[in-house]
């Protein structure tokens, strides 16, 4: 399921230029001193890879809350459905986006960026990263749910940190070189998203489901103290 990760953040981040690309092209960087240039974007990297870590501990926590009750199967079925119903009603994820209370948020993060983009500090690149972490995004929510699926804190934690990992290679592409990702080729790039989304959303159902493959399927094991079945 880590693996999971990587690839929505890998095939994501086509998407992400488009949503956090404008921001990324716009940070402050010292483009005269390449090595300079170079931490400044690690930092910005390592920002959002902070924030992603955070929201990844927090839902993997309540997710361990599943786990502790016996509950894991069902929650990755439950995950795994979220999925496919986010794709195939969109209009759901809009919805979510616009209300009011997230709007308020969303405003004062993207004023806050605003702020940070014009300033050149030690602190800014990391900054303005973080801030980026908590705008919202269809594929972070996907990533959202597969860390809300995972047993404890640690993992909902490495999920959300992998999923950011595979987002950094084109992102900084995007900011040495522009949108370069015009064409059929981002079309059928973004074409596929989808389809991962939904195939990576059946197999959460096929694992919750105990069907006994290995890795991708595990058979519950039953816990002879708590009398509960729970999939290792």
């Amino acid at each position: 399921m880590l693996l999971s990760a990587i690839i929505f953040g890998l095939l994501g981040s086509f998407h992400c230029i488009g949503m956090c690309g404008p921001i990324a092209f716009m940070l402050p960087i010292d483009r005269t001193n390449k090595t300079k240039g170079f931490f400044q974007i690690l930092s910005y990297h390592l920002g959002r890879l902070f924030t992603y870590s955070l929201i990844g501990l927090l839902f993997g926590f309540l997710g361990k809350g599943f786990y502790f009750f016996g509950f894991q199967q069902q929650l990755s079925i439950i995950v795994g459905v979220l999925m496919i119903i986010t794709i195939l009603f969109p209009k759901i994820l809009q919805k979510l986006s616009v209300s009011k209370k997230i709007s308020t948020v969303i405003l004062k993060i993207k004023n806050s960026l605003g702020k940070e983009l014009k300033k050149k500090g030690n602190d800014t690149f990391f900054t303005i990263g973080f801030l980026n972490g908590f705008l919202p995004c269809g594929l972070v929510y996907m990533a959202v749910f597969g860390a809300l699926a995972t047993s404890n804190a640690f993992s909902g934690s490495l999920y959300m940190f992998l999923f950011g990992l595979g987002t950094i290679p084109l992102m900084t592409a995007f900011v040495y070189l522009g949108n370069f990702t015009k064409g059929n080729f981002r079309k059928n790039i973004q074409k596929a998203i989808p389809v991962l989304v939904v195939f990576i959303g059946v197999l959460f159902i096929v694992r919750g489901l105990g069907l006994g493959i290995p890795y991708v399927s595990p058979a519950p094991v039953l816990d002879v103290v708590t009398n509960n079945a729970v999939c290792h």
